[in-house]
């Protein structure tokens, strides 16, 4: 029998709005990192045939460049797509106490709350900015507690155009 692969697939897509306005800072040698929570309702009809809703709460973590467009463009309630990867984390308080935490490491978010320019009648246009994280393939696995890959390089100032096709998608 021929012995097989389980390929390494870790990618996570996910809607939702944040719970609360993101947190900013810099780790020890300057990298930016945000984070913040989002809310994912999902709807579903019961046995009895009545609508319910079901919330998961996620917590995302940004890097560079992105981290800094997060922290600058979004606040409580604002409507995003997440692309990236589960990553689990655990650190120990200095009473000992145990804490363990999985969350979402963002490659891209894309931004999906309206913005009207000038006149409010042409409602339909809706700015849909993706930011990338440009260091995404530099943060790898092997970061310290800070989150510090010992890495020097910087943020690249370019933008992306990536489409992930869900600029009039109503939320």
């Amino acid at each position: 029998m021929q012995d097989l692969k389980m390929p390494d697939i870790n990618n996570v897509i996910i809607a939702g709005n944040l719970t609360c306005d993101p947190s900013f800072r810099k780790t020890t040698n300057g990298t930016p990192v945000a984070n913040f929570f989002i809310a994912s309702n999902r709807k579903f009809k019961d046995n009895s045939g009545q609508w319910r809703e079901n919330v998961c709460y996620v917590g995302i973590v940004a890097w560079y460049k992105l981290a800094e467009s997060c922290y600058e463009n979004l606040k409580r309630g604002s409507a995003i797509i997440v692309d990236g990867e589960l990553q689990s984390r655990n650190w120990r308080n200095n009473d000992g106490t145990s804490h363990n935490v999985v969350e979402i490491k963002a490659r891209r978010i894309q931004f999906l709350n309206r913005k009207f320019s000038g006149s409010e009648a042409d409602g339909d246009d809706v700015d849909s900015e993706i930011i990338e994280d440009d260091e995404y393939q530099n943060a790898s696995s092997d970061m310290d507690e800070d989150g510090d890959t010992g890495s020097s390089s910087k943020p690249s100032d370019d933008t992306s155009d990536y489409d992930f096709g869900y600029q009039n998608l109503n939320i």
